[in-house]
C-alpha cells in the first residue's frame, strides 16, 4: 500500500511465519515431545537427541544461509525452505521407529534454517538502519506472540492426537509461508528507496542523502576479539534457552498438571513478548551492552525458578503461585529481550553488507552450545531421575555471560580498530605491488 515504508512490509510478513514457527516448534514442540516419548517408550535422553541433532545441524548450515541468501535472494531461499518444512512436519507425524524421527528432525532443519529465522532476520535487518531496533523488537515479538497458541496446541493434541496435529501443522506451514515469502525483497536500494524510508534527497542542502555506516568483511570480522566474546556470551544464552523444548515435561515431573503447564509457558510467552517489544524502545535509550547484561541475569533467575518448582526448602514445599510466575516471566523476559539485542548489536557494530553471514556464524557458534543443553538436562533426568539438577547447573552457567557482555568494546571502538587493521594491510601490500611492476617492467 502506498504511503508506507515497504520494509514494514517485510516485518510483517516476516512476523507472521515467526509467530507461526513459534506456535508449532520452538515454543509449541514441547507438547509434542512428551506424548511422542510416552507412544514408543523412549527415553528421554535419547528423544531429545533429536532437538540437539537439530541445534547441530542447524549450526552447520547456518554460515551458508547469507551466501546463498546473497545469490538467489531471500524470497526463492524462503519458499523452498518453507516447501522442505511443511514436508518434515508431516513425515514426522508418520514416524514409526527413532531413526525415522531422527530423520525427520533433520529434514525439518534444513528447512527452517532456510525457511524462518535468518532469511527473516537478514531481510529486516537491510531495510532498517536507525530503526533496526525497533523492526527486529516487533519481528521477534511475534515469535512471543505465537507462544499464547501454545496451549491451544496442547488441547488439539489431547483432542485428535499428535499425529494428526502434526499433519495439519505441516500443512499450515504452507499456507502462511509460502504468501509471507513473496514479500520478501533483498534491500530498499535495488527498487529505489532508502533504509528506513527517509527520502533520497536531503531537503535542507538539495543533496542525495549518503547513509554511513559499518562495512567489514567476514574475514575482518572473525579477527576481532568482540566477535568471539560476543559470540560466547550469546551461546551461553542459547545453551539454557535450547531447553526450552522440555519445559512442560519438566514441570510434569515437578508434579504439576498438564494443563497448567501449559499455562506457565503461555506465561512464557507473555513474558517473551513484553522482552522483545520493549527493548525495542529501551535500546535507544540504553547502553545496549547493560540491556543484554540484565536480560542475560533475568534469565537465569527464571531458570533458577524452574528448578526451585514444588521443591522442599528447609522442609517447606515453594507454593506454584511463586516458583511459576517468577519463572514464566523470568526466562520469558530474559530470553525474549537477548534476541533482538542479540541481532541488532551486530548490524550496529558491523554493518549490513555481511549481516546474513555474520548472524549466521554467530548462530554456528551458539549450535554447539545449545546441542548440549537437551542432551545434557535429558541424560540428568535419566540418571538422577529429576530435572532438577539439571536446570540448576544451567542457570548457574548462564551467569557467566554477564561480565563478558559488560566488558565488550563499544561499536565505535571496535570499528576504529577495524580500518585501522584495513589501512596497514593495504600499506603492507602496496610496497609488494610496486615490486612486481618493477619486476614486470625488468
Amino acid at each position: 500500500m502506498r504511503g508506507i515504508f515497504y520494509g514494514w512490509w517485510v516485518v510483517a510478513a516476516g512476523g507472521l511465519v515467526q509467530g507461526y514457527a513459534s506456535a508449532v516448534f520452538w515454543r509449541g514442540f514441547a507438547a509434542f515431545f512428551g506424548p511422542i516419548v510416552d507412544t514408543f517408550n523412549w527415553s528421554a535422553g535419547a528423544t531429545a537427541g533429536a532437538l540437539s541433532l537439530q541445534r547441530t545441524e542447524g549450526g552447520m548450515i547456518s554460515p551458508f544461509v547469507g551466501t546463498i541468501i546473497n545469490r538467489y535472494g531471500p524470497r526463492r531461499v524462503m519458499a523452498a525452505g518453507i516447501a522442505v518444512t511443511g514436508t518434515a512436519f508431516i513425515l514426522m507425524s508418520q514416524v514409526q521407529s527413532l531413526w525415522q524421527f531422527y530423520a525427520a528432525m533433520a529434514l525439518l532443519t534444513i528447512g527452517m534454517s532456510f525457511g524462518t529465522f535468518i532469511v527473516l532476520v537478514s531481510t529486516v535487518g537491510n531495510w532498517f538502519i536507525k530503526k533496526r531496533s525497533k523492526a527486529l523488537a516487533i519481528l521477534m515479538a511475534c515469535t512471543g506472540v505465537g507462544g499464547f497458541l501454545v496451549p491451544v496446541l496442547v488441547l488439539s493434541i489431547e483432542a485428535w492426537g499428535w499425529r494428526d496435529v502434526l499433519m495439519a501443522v505441516g500443512v499450515g506451514f504452507w499456507v502462511v509461508g509460502f504468501p509471507a515469502a513473496y514479500f520478501m525483497r533483498t534491500r530498499p536500494e535495488d527498487y529505489g528507496q532508502m533504509p528506513d524510508g527517509v527520502s533520497q534527497i536531503d531537503e535542507a542542502t538539495g543533496k542525495a542523502v549518503v547513509i554511513r555506516e559499518p562495512s567489514f568483511t567476514v574475514r575482518q570480522v572473525m579477527h576481532t576479539r568482540f566477535f568471539w566474546q560476543f559470540s560466547i556470551a550469546a551461546s551461553f544464552g542459547q545453551l539454557v534457552s535450547s531447553t526450552n523444548l522440555l519445559h512442560i515435561t519438566a514441570l510434569e515431573s515437578f508434579d504439576v498438571s498438564l494443563t497448567l503447564a501449559g499455562i506457565a509457558i503461555a506465561m512464557v510467552a507473555v513474558g517473551d513478548f513484553i522482552g522483545r517489544l520493549g527493548i525495542g524502545v529501551l535500546s535507544t535509550r540504553v547502553d545496549n551492552r547493560l540491556l543484554f547484561a540484565g536480560a542475560f541475569c533475568i534469565q537465569s533467575l527464571g531458570t533458577f525458578s524452574l528448578a526451585l518448582t514444588h521443591s522442599d526448602v528447609f522442609g517447606f514445599t515453594l507454593p506454584l503461585f511463586v516458583t511459576l510466575p517468577f519463572f514464566a516471566l523470568g526466562f520469558g523476559v530474559g530470553f525474549g529481550s537477548s534476541i533482538p539485542l542479540r541481532l541488532s548489536m551486530l548490524a550496529d557494530y558491523f554493518g549490513r553488507r555481511n549481516y546474513a553471514s555474520i548472524v549466521g556464524i554467530t548462530s554456528t557458534v551458539s549450535a554447539g552450545f545449545g546441542a548440549i543443553g537437551p542432551v545434557f538436562v535429558g541424560v540428568t533426568f535419566d540418571v538422577m531421575d529429576t530435572y532438577r539438577p539439571g536446570f540448576f547447573i544451567l542457570a548457574a552457567i548462564l551467569t557467566l555471560a554477564i561480565p563478558l557482555v559488560l566488558t565488550l568494546e563499544r561499536p565505535g571502538r571496535v570499528a576504529a580498530r577495524l580500518r585501522q587493521t584495513q589501512s596497514l594491510a593495504r600499506a603492507t601490500a602496496a610496497p609488494d605491488t610496486q615490486a612486481q611492476d618493477d619486476q614486470t617492467e625488468r
